[in-house]
């Protein structure tokens, strides 16, 4: 089947292996070196995966001192991800694909931001916390979210989920 065909019988959004059609960097960016491509739930695994890697980040910022290291992660890739993001989108034909996950990792990032560091170490169930938090802001999109996936192109792929987590993390920061 050609890419027309398969749009055709999936949508835009639901074309099974669509990656291929963009470059090996792309797809490593978009994907999240791959997490992107489970075949069920990508945006969860990408989510998941990107908060796999938040423990180790939380370590290196307590041990550096460097404490607002989720919240620079975050902003370096929102701005980073949009040529990929958009490249990606134009090699393949398609509108915000559920591979493409590097939009997840911005928004999980940006979730931690609001815990301090030293608290992801010492009680990682937040780790936890945080992953469902996130996940209910991005699938729900509630809060005026959803307008911000409107934004054109890969402007509205990384938005809806930099709010999303900027939600989650304002709940999370909390104290409990």
């Amino acid at each position: 089947m050609n890419r027309e065909e398969l749009k055709e019988k999936y949508g835009k959004k639901r074309v099974p292996h669509q990656w291929r059609g963009t470059d090996l960097l792309s797809t490593l960016v978009t994907t999240f070196f791959g997490s992107g491509m489970s075949p069920k739930a990508p945006g969860t695994m990408g989510s998941l995966a990107a908060t796999v890697v938040a423990y180790p980040m939380a370590l290196l910022a307590v041990h550096s001192g460097f404490w607002p290291l989720f919240f620079i992660a975050a902003i370096v890739i929102f701005f980073a991800a949009i040529p990929f993001v958009k490249k990606a989108m134009k090699d393949t034909g398609t509108e915000d694909p559920g591979w493409i996950v590097i939009d997840e990792v911005c928004g999980i990032f940006m979730t931690f931001a609001f815990v301090e560091p030293g608290r992801i170490i010492s009680a990682p169930w937040i780790l936890i916390i945080g992953f469902a938090l996130f996940r209910f802001f991005d699938i729900l999109k509630p809060l005026g979210i959803h307008r911000f996936e409107k934004f054109p192109g890969a402007w509205g792929v990384m938005a809806d989920d930099l709010l999303g987590g900027f939600y989650a993390g304002v709940l999370l920061g909390l104290p409990l």
